[in-house]
């Protein structure tokens, strides 16, 4: 797929204008009502055909004490600080009632399988970083392995399990919508319904705000969730994983997981998975801030019609400084196997530091998973991403 050029940094395209169009003249004319970012009201649209017990399941009254804060908070933001447009609004609301429906769901399965949220899975590795700054391309090389595991994109986006299982095709519904909406998307990250990918859905499915700051202005939540104890979301976050692992056969093999969040959470992530291996990698400063503004102000421009470039790029020079501080914070009193990975060195020989990255991390390179590790290199080089180098020009 070859994406547009991108003339300006929060360029939207045409599919984008329209629908957000669309939206307020059906607003304007009463053809359908426009959904208050109320957190009751999202509560009653979201736990439609739900119970109490449904939520509650296997969670302990603080965690859901803390999805709820986190509603409250998260809406107040949306209405006060994000200034949304009609499209902004709509995406806010379908993503929030999705949130609180699948947290139900889930609910809903544990109550019925509660064996499954306690799964005993082998000690994952934990790929640890900057967003951009080659986590993706060290997560799928690592998940490549076929002894190794990776989270499926319509896994994470959807953790809820059904049989059958149709979350590959309306994942990928769902990817070609997006695709419309931001013709840009692949460039910014190369997406697959069944592609392994970040467990990005888990925690945005829990409130954290990792997923929300990154389409939305949200200071107030941004700094309520960043000074907030994140044990309840990785506690939901451990019980999705073993989950996961027990419906998709692979309890068995290391699951390789991957956010950015993870550096702002280390700690909480590691009280659940204390055996984990870590691969940290790294990215020249400048570098990592010119890509993730470029994919920040991407999500951004179609969902606000009033984009600050100074200021977002000041936002994100500040949260990138905090999620360096915090991973290495972390990594003081860490003492199992650990790796660190250059962003350079993984880009002029990616063999190498695969063969060091298992050396330090005490794992088997076999035969089978370089051959395998090459047909994902292959697949890489044919991802529409590499076009973000010309685009990311706008933000240098």
């Amino acid at each position: 797929m070859n994406a547009p050029p991108r003339p300006h940094p929060f360029a939207r395209s045409r599919v984008a204008e329209l629908a957000g169009r669309a939206v307020e003249a059906m607003w304007e004319r009463g053809l359908t009502e426009k959904p208050p970012l109320d957190p009751e009201y999202l509560w009653q649209i979201g736990a439609r055909g739900f119970t109490e017990d449904d939520e509650r399941s296997i969670r302990s009254p603080a965690e859901v004490t803390d999805f709820h804060e986190r509603l409250d908070l998260l809406c107040h933001s949306l209405r006060e600080e994000a200034d949304l447009n009609p499209l902004g609004h709509t995406m806010a609301y379908g993503q929030l009632t999705a949130a609180i429906r699948k947290r139900h769901a889930l609910g809903r399965y544990w109550r019925v399988n509660p064996a499954v949220a306690d799964t005993t899975i082998a000690a994952p590795i934990i790929v640890v970083g900057q967003m951009r700054a080659g986590t993706t391309r060290i997560h799928r090389l690592l998940a490549a392995d076929p002894h190794h595991a990776g989270t499926r994109f319509c896994n994470s986006h959807d953790p809820v399990p059904r049989r059958p299982d149709l979350r590959p095709v309306k994942i990928a519904l769902g990817l070609a919508i997006a695709r419309r909406i931001n013709p840009w998307l692949d460039t910014l990250h190369p997406f697959g319904a069944t592609r392994v990918d970040e467990e990005l859905g888990w925690l945005a499915g829990a409130l954290d705000a990792c997923a929300y700051e990154a389409q939305w202005r949200i200071p107030s939540y941004v700094a309520f969730s960043e000074a907030r104890d994140a044990s309840a979301i990785y506690t939901e976050f451990a019980h999705i994983l073993r989950t996961d692992a027990a419906v998709m056969g692979d309890a068995h093999r290391p699951r390789v997981l991957k956010c950015p969040q993870f550096s702002e959470d280390l700690p909480a992530l590691l009280a659940q998975f204390p055996e984990a291996r870590l691969v940290v990698t790294h990215r020249d400063h400048a570098e990592v801030l010119n890509s993730s503004v470029s994919m920040v102000a991407s999500q951004m421009a179609f969902q606000s019609d009033h984009a600050d470039l100074a200021a977002l790029q000041a936002e994100w020079r500040r949260k990138l400084a905090l999620r360096e501080a915090r991973i290495e914070a972390a990594l003081e009193g860490f003492d199992g196997p650990l790796a660190r990975v250059d962003f350079a060195g993984l880009s002029t020989d990616w063999h190498r530091e695969i063969a060091r990255i298992y050396a330090t991390l005490g794992l088997d390179l076999t035969a089978s998973a370089v051959a395998a590790m090459e047909r994902e290199m292959g697949r890489a080089e044919s991802d529409p991403h590499h076009a973000h180098r010309g685009q990311m020009a706008d933000f240098a």
